[in-house]
């Protein structure tokens, strides 16, 4: 019996996860692709984070979105779940937004980082 349960998000792109990762400081693996869970059981993912206990967390595409994977037992990172995801949406959200302005012809001109953890970005586009 599989102790992995699997969470629902709204991460579509990869390469935006592992930033948001990056960002966090959250070490992830994406060569290895089977996670090690309880009592040595595995399953696949597309990416990994190792965690001290040898117990993974991991994100796996389930052809919509990546799903956070992990056996809650032995959750073994620095927040809740709830506050994990919320981060990583978070920083997420934040490369998704450059990422789409920036091809628009948009430039960051100032970012700020408020007390209750927002960020008020201020963009601009010279046209001629």
């Amino acid at each position: 019996m599989s102790h992995f349960s699997k969470i629902r998000t709204t991460l579509k792109d990869l390469t935006l996860l592992k930033r948001a990762l990056t960002d966090l400081s959250i070490s992830w693996d994406d060569q290895v692709t089977q996670m090690k869970g309880y009592k040595n059981q595995s399953t696949f993912a597309n990416l990994i984070i190792p965690q001290d206990n040898n117990y993974d967390v991991g994100f796996t595409w389930n052809g919509f979105e990546y799903q956070l994977v992990a056996d809650l037992q032995f959750w073994q990172q620095p927040w809740s779940v709830e506050l994990f995801l919320d981060k990583i949406t978070q920083r997420y959200a934040y490369h998704s937004i450059l990422e789409a302005t920036s091809k628009q012809g948009f430039k960051t001109v100032e970012e700020i980082n408020l007390e209750d953890e927002a960020i008020h970005l201020t963009l601009q586009r010279w046209s001629n």
